[in-house]
């Protein structure tokens, strides 16, 4: 069953990017980023009510603090979604796994664990695997002058991948996943209004507003998904499969892009798409034996 809470939440994902994909049109990256966090603060605001859950926290700086990085990652998604075929601003937000395992490579080689690096030599193949794929799959994007847009992408990955490592810290100080999620919804809603006041605010066409709820509530209820396909993870290997499981995501987003978006990947994008995928999953295999695992909050 926890398999079809995670594969649900990985649709839910998809089709929030479609919400997007079709709001970007007629509102900037900002006003997505705050009507996002404002629909997903109501929601999360009665959820937590309904569930008991209390708001108040010990911790108010670190949920800042992975509020900060999240919404840095949830700007840079969206406007790689608004630039980019759907299905590869999907995989490129997907490599804050690969991200995090850079990241555990990178402090053992600053920690100079010379011997623990030769002994984690398959979790840098995949890292290097991982990156060879984003070659691949930007290249189309480069030949159609939207490298700019690839480099964002890449950037929520990499917020993500922050985002994730702070929800991992505030889950072992006993923080309930409720909570963190409705100050990440608040943070974003704030940061969204700062970047209206730089951005501006576009002229309200209620056709295209329709767009708007949908984005909240597919978010929300996405992220409720996937927290109870956590949940349900009895053991380690249950948990491992919810994880790779998310990369369902992809598939669903390159199916609703070809359909509703006419998106034209060409073989190098989904050989780069693929080889980014199967690095990510082995990535995951190979980082579980050093960290457990914990879902991953960012969207």
């Amino acid at each position: 069953m926890q398999a079809v809470w995670m594969i649900a939440s990985s649709f839910l994902f998809a089709s929030m990017g479609v919400c997007v994909k079709f709001a970007s049109e007629h509102f900037n990256s900002a006003e997505l980023v705050f009507y996002r966090g404002l629909l997903g603060l109501i929601f999360m605001g009665l959820y937590a009510r309904a569930t008991g859950v209390a708001l108040a926290t010990p911790v108010p700086a670190m949920h800042a603090w992975r509020s900060a990085v999240g919404v840095v990652a949830l700007g840079a998604w969206f406007y790689a979604i608004a630039h980019l075929p759907l299905a590869t601003a999907m995989t490129l937000n997907y490599m804050s796994s690969v991200w995090i395992a850079a990241f555990l490579v990178g402090g053992a080689l600053m920690l100079g664990r010379g011997g623990q690096i030769e002994r984690q030599g398959p979790l840098v193949l995949a890292i290097l695997a991982s990156f060879g794929g984003v070659v691949l799959l930007l290249r189309p994007a480069i030949d159609q002058n939207q490298a700019f847009a690839g480099l964002i992408g890449l950037l929520s990955g990499l917020g993500a991948a922050f985002a994730y490592m702070q929800v991992m810290a505030l889950s072992r100080l006993g923080e309930p996943d409720t909570r963190t999620v409705f100050y990440f919804a608040l943070g974003t809603t704030i940061a969204g209004a700062a970047g209206m006041l730089v951005a501006g605010v576009s002229p309200w066409d209620w056709r295209q507003a329709l767009w708007l709820p949908p984005l909240g509530l597919l978010a929300s209820v996405g992220q409720l998904f996937m927290t109870k396909a956590y949940s349900m993870s009895k053991n380690h290997g249950g948990t491992l499969m919810v994880a790779n499981l998310q990369y369902s995501g992809i598939v669903f987003s390159a199916i609703y892009g070809m359909v509703l978006f006419g998106d034209q990947i060409p073989l190098l994008g989904w050989a780069g798409m693929a080889l980014i995928v199967l690095s990510a999953v082995g990535a995951t295999v190979l980082r579980s034996r050093a960290a457990p695992l914990a879902p991953a909050e960012e969207h």
